[in-house]
């Protein structure tokens, strides 16, 4: 993957959840209905990290992918969870959660 150095500027609330690995609020997010083919950018650094085909209605309120493109994340395991962040620019980008079974790939980013 090409390391990208340079970042998008943010709004606070975008810092507050990028940055500081804040939650944005449920069902308020601009991606949650979004049914558009393309891929998932990085809001920091634009790097490319999920494809729309990975994309479902998980019915949690936040845009949900059953599969990160590959490289695009790096996993750490967070206090019961695994938290992702990009791995370009290390920004926050929530957790994953595994066993749900809401697709055949039995993931949810």
């Amino acid at each position: 993957m090409k390391k990208n150095n340079k970042f998008n500027e943010l709004t606070k609330e975008e810092e507050r959840v990028i940055i500081d690995g804040g939650t944005e609020m449920a069902f308020v997010g601009e991606f949650v209905d979004k049914k558009e083919v393309g891929d998932y950018l990085c809001k920091r650094c634009d790097a490319v990290l999920f494809e729309s085909t990975a994309k479902f209605d998980s019915g949690t309120g936040w845009p949900s992918f059953d599969a990160a493109i590959e490289n695009s994340v790096k996993y750490i395991k967070d206090v019961g969870s695994i938290e992702v962040r990009c791995a370009n620019c290390d920004a926050h980008l929530g957790h994953v959660f595994y066993n749900e079974s809401m697709t055949g790939k039995n993931a949810r980013y």
